[in-house]
């Protein structure tokens, strides 16, 4: 039996469609840092990616020019806007996360990107209802505690908004550190 909870977790070269965020690591990283994902135990969040919204994992294993081209016109109607993180959460299983927004205009580009390859479902298929966010705390390090703090460092200085434009991919290295391998942009 497999090591990891969830099966499209296991390390073998995934791909993702994400909205990095990198500006806002060092607002995340505080708890970033010293929260692990219980697929990839060895490194911190801070160190397998950047702070990002998943928009799609798994991705297709070898993305094409086609399936890139796929990705541009899915999104070709989606005009770029600034993005920004005002509120923090939790899901049930204790994973802590801040809340993009505007939220209506990342899940229909969420969504947008869904339609374009039902043949890639939201996490393996684990979670076909998408909940856009940004992990700041996996569950064994989250819980209301983290959302309290992290509401309390919102409130007292929120992370800078964002201007989203594009769509990066993202491909998982044989280390578990993901790599970026290519963008698409939003309106194009």
């Amino acid at each position: 039996m497999s090591r990891f909870a969830e099966p499209w977790a296991e390390p073998t070269g995934l791909t993702a469609i994400l909205i990095a965020v990198p500006e806002l690591a060092a607002f995340t990283d505080r708890w970033r840092s010293v929260s692990y994902s219980s697929a990839r135990p060895q490194l911190p969040l801070s160190a397998l990616i950047p702070p990002h919204v998943t928009v799609l994992v798994p991705w297709v294993q070898d993305p094409s020019p086609e399936d890139v081209q796929r990705l541009t016109e899915a999104v070709a109607d989606v005009a770029p806007f600034e993005l920004s993180f005002r509120s923090a959460g939790q899901f049930p299983n204790g994973t802590t996360w801040l809340l993009p927004e505007p939220y209506d205009e990342v899940l229909a580009l969420v969504n947008a990107v869904l339609f374009a390859f039902p043949e890639c479902p939201p996490y393996g298929g684990e979670h076909l209802d998408p909940h856009p966010h940004l992990t700041i705390s996996s569950s064994d390090r989250g819980g209301p505690a983290v959302v309290a703090e992290a509401e309390e460092a919102l409130a007292a200085a929120p992370p800078p908004s964002v201007r989203l434009d594009d769509l990066t991919i993202w491909r998982e290295g044989e280390d578990s550190v993901w790599q970026l391998i290519g963008s698409v942009p939003l309106g194009a």
